[in-house]
């Protein structure tokens, strides 16, 4: 008798073995044909409106009453983000195309003429929790980076992403490209994402978009190379010389704007110089928001409650953060090295001296001045969206893009050298 983890790994397989044929042949596609998948995909997402809430409707029903508030607003699709969703893709299509850029040129003395030039990954494993806006985003990057993309969305978000697909793959079919560019798959079997992580004979690539859980396992399992995004527990350090009132709406934007994303502080240190009045001034500011502070903080205003040292740790992703006085810029520098998880850290202060200081001593993927956490996405920086923020330090950091999405190869020029 066939075991259901035989049948999911047959899956993932056939699933693999016709992502390399569409990557061969989506490695060659042109500019145009590219942008026009685009285009067709963005527009077959606003006609299906009706269907992609109606499918999310589905999604939403299936955890309401056992999930918190801040993992439904991520899976919940309105009509607004879906306009956001196709909006993002015909941004995606009117940037610079990343394959066939020469990266670097240089001649020999032999007369070999060497370019480095970006090339496609390949195929891209795309393995995410709830946020179904995600399928769209890495499909569209990796449709105009050149890559096959399968998706592996967790099961509360399987029927958005059913429809994401559907309207991806009929954009691709509009410009003529190979629909298996686009695949999801099909099983909400916990061994499918074992199999798409050692399927090294189809997968170049896996990238894991959720919780600390899901990137410990990427981390621990995938024979196949990754691209490791962590959570975001962020910092928001006020320091001894910030405008306080331009500091406080700066973390209220950085924490409350949406609590469940990865680029939301969670932490706020506060220097001792400015922490008798900025405390209360933090409260004044967050009364919406639940603050654990340390002995020193909470002594300063009595609505903070006791924290515990779990909390500098934690991801709340809900409306709760920890506060902490520290002893001064080198102090806050030391706390955030301690216990950031290396994705987007931030510092308010009028000093550019010790905002610069901060920003080179603090090893993060995303360190900021004067700015809310919540910018650290493809989309403000620029890039028109993001497959996530990658907090290693190999191949891409930072916001994941579209040229982060492609690697590189050597085009060598002879005319008839042969080495002695």
């Amino acid at each position: 008798m066939t075991r259901p983890e035989d049948k999911t790994s047959a899956h993932v397989h056939e699933l693999g073995t016709r992502a390399k044929t569409a990557a061969r042949e989506l490695a060659a596609a042109s500019t145009e044909a590219k942008n026009r998948a685009l285009a067709e995909a963005a527009r077959t997402l606003r006609a299906r409106t009706p269907d992609l809430l109606a499918a999310n409707g589905e999604d939403v029903a299936s955890v309401e009453g056992r999930k918190p508030d801040s993992f439904i607003d991520r899976l919940r699709l309105t009509e607004e983000r879906i306009l956001g969703m196709a909006t993002a893709l015909e941004e995606i299509a009117a940037l610079p195309d990343p394959v066939g850029r020469v990266l670097a040129r240089f001649d020999r003395p032999n007369g070999l003429k060497i370019e480095r030039v970006a090339c496609p990954i390949g195929v891209i494993g795309m393995i995410y929790e709830s946020r179904p806006n995600v399928g769209a985003d890495a499909s569209a990057l990796g449709l105009k980076a050149g890559n096959a993309v399968i998706l592996r969305g967790g099961s509360e978000s399987r029927h958005s992403t059913r429809v994401i697909v559907e309207c991806m793959r009929a954009g691709l079919k509009a410009a003529g490209l190979p629909e298996d560019t686009v695949q999801m798959v099909q099983t909400t079997e916990r061994s499918a994402v074992a199999a798409l992580l050692s399927d090294v004979d189809h997968v170049d690539l896996v990238i894991p978009r959720g919780g600390r859980g899901l990137v410990e396992l990427v981390r621990d399992q995938a024979k196949v190379p990754t691209l490791l995004h962590l959570d975001g527990n962020c910092h928001s350090y006020i320091h001894a010389e910030a405008d306080l009132e331009k500091a406080l709406r700066v973390i209220r934007n950085a924490k409350l704007r949406r609590t469940g994303i990865c680029g939301a502080t969670e932490s706020i240190l506060v220097d001792r110089a400015v922490a008798e009045k900025a405390v209360p001034m933090l409260a004044d500011a967050m009364p919406d928001c639940e603050l654990r502070g340390d002995v020193e903080a909470c002594a300063l205003d009595a609505r903070l409650k006791p924290a515990s040292e779990e909390d500098w740790d934690t991801e709340y992703l809900d409306t709760i953060a920890s506060v902490r006085i520290v002893d001064g810029l080198e102090d806050a520098i030391a706390h955030v090295s301690r216990h950031s998880s290396g994705h987007t850290d931030a510092i308010l202060s009028e000093n550019a001296d010790a905002a610069r200081r901060f920003m080179t001593a603090v090893d993060s993927a995303v360190v900021m001045h004067n700015a809310s956490t919540q910018f650290s996405d493809g989309g403000e920086f620029g890039m028109g969206a993001e497959i996530g923020i990658a907090t290693g330090k190999m191949h891409a950091r930072g916001p994941v893009g579209l040229e982060q999405l492609t690697s590189f190869k050597y085009l060598v020029h002879g005319d008839g050298q042969t080495r002695p």
